[in-house]
């Protein structure tokens, strides 16, 4: 099947994602679709696929073509059996220039005797070294746990394998990961198995991914339907017993503007696009979503050397009874959350009834209600104040940039 033609500005006004139905004969094992366009201009159009049990994989404008087969498929879709019937390509117009954008899709079929082999990069498992983990302070029967919870894999946008990016948080010194690949869940089959080889706790994740904002949702089984109003993801992310967070609500073009029926609990306060921290905007969001927001970070990583360039940067620290999934989003639930620059550098923890600074001295502490106070730490690079409000606790340098932040 072959289909050509023109996408206008006007035609991505009226309805953004175009849904191209075909019909798969009985006896295939394999569908293979290309889309050829012109990007010179800027133009952007997403790929995604549906089978008649519904979603079976989403790669938006990472990739120009996509195999879903019985038995593997292309990063960012499902394999499984080949259901005859009415299947459909999801064409996403993204970015459509006033000139339009020509394109040519073609979808074609093998069945069992004539399918090719799909080629996948290999991933040997290699020895890592980890940097030890830090000593700090915590509270009877828990511990802090450094991690990242918004990371990319070649399931979507990224360039690293789900063991690659794995061994990478590992050498890093992450202690979980959140894997937030956009709008699919094909990345989920392989956490296990790369969590037990590279000692990472790998945390299932979906971004879920449309013009109007982003949010991660963590922990959850099902696929979260991008296509429906942010509400319905909270409800559905609610429901599954998943976390759900508002993420970069202040990142340039993919800034949150959803409207929520209800105020979410978690957003992603630090993004890695907060590189000049004496910019007061994500304070100024937070200020408007009291204390009831848990302040969370995530560096948005794609690929090494990169933008952004660097994994855990910034970290989460999350105050939990053990490195499981269950523990840390448990932890994060709780708004057991701190935020810092990197792994080794100062930080800001709640503790029970006190407030810890750590390598923090010289640093101004700065409370929920903007007092403040200079911190001068003990032999131990260490001091403690009474944790007498509620809501985010941060470090700052005496010119304002943030360095350290807790719920």
């Amino acid at each position: 099947m072959r289909l050509d033609g023109v996408w206008w500005l006007e035609d991505r006004l009226r309805q953004q994602l175009r849904p191209v139905p075909f019909e798969v004969p009985a006896g295939v094992s394999l569908i293979e679709v290309r889309l050829d366009y012109d990007r010179s201009a800027g133009a952007v159009l997403d790929l995604g696929c549906a089978g008649p049990e519904g979603f079976r994989g989403w790669s938006g404008g990472a990739r120009q073509e996509f195999a879903v087969g019985a038995q593997r498929s292309t990063p960012g879709y499902l394999p499984g059996e080949i259901l005859p019937g009415v299947w459909h390509v999801w064409l996403g117009l993204h970015r459509v220039p006033p000139e339009g954008v020509r394109y040519s899709l073609e979808i074609t079929f093998s069945d069992k005797r004539a399918a090719r082999t799909l080629e996948y990069r290999s991933h040997s498992v290699r020895a890592l070294q980890r940097p030890p983990a830090r000593e700090l302070p915590g509270v009877e029967g828990m511990r802090w746990y450094a991690g990242d919870l918004h990371a990319h894999t070649d399931h979507s946008d990224g360039t690293l394998s789900v063991g690659a990016l794995a061994e990478l948080a590992a050498e890093t010194g992450l202690d979980f990961l959140a894997v937030t690949d956009h709008n699919t869940i094909s990345h989920y089959p392989l956490l296990e198995k790369h969590s037990a080889t590279s000692g990472v706790t790998l945390i299932p994740g979906q971004e879920v991914t449309t013009d109007l904002g982003h949010a991660n949702v963590w922990g959850a089984k099902e696929w979260i339907d991008f296509r429906r109003p942010a509400s319905q993801w909270m409800k559905q992310a609610e429901k599954a017993g998943a976390l759900f967070s508002v993420n970069h609500p202040l990142a340039g073009d993919c800034a949150w503007r959803h409207q929520l029926t209800t105020q979410p609990s978690i957003a992603e306060i630090w993004h890695w696009s907060w590189f000049d921290r004496t910019w007061g905007w994500p304070l100024a969001w937070m200020k408007r979503h009291p204390a009831a927001i848990i302040p969370v970070g995530g560096s948005d990583f794609h690929e090494p050397g990169g933008t952004p360039a660097s994994l855990g940067a910034p970290i989460t620290w999350v105050l939990a009874e053990e490195c499981m999934t269950s523990a840390i989003l448990a932890g994060i639930a709780a708004g057991r959350t701190a935020v810092s620059a990197d792994r080794t550098g100062p930080l800001v923890l709640r503790c029970g009834d006190e407030i810890a600074a750590v390598d923090a001295d010289g640093l101004i502490l700065v409370r929920p209600d903007e007092t403040r106070v200079v911190v001068r730490a003990d032999g131990a690079g260490r001091q403690s104040f009474p944790a007498t409000q509620s809501g985010m606790y941060r470090l700052e340098t005496w010119r304002n940039e943030v360095v350290a932040l807790c719920a």
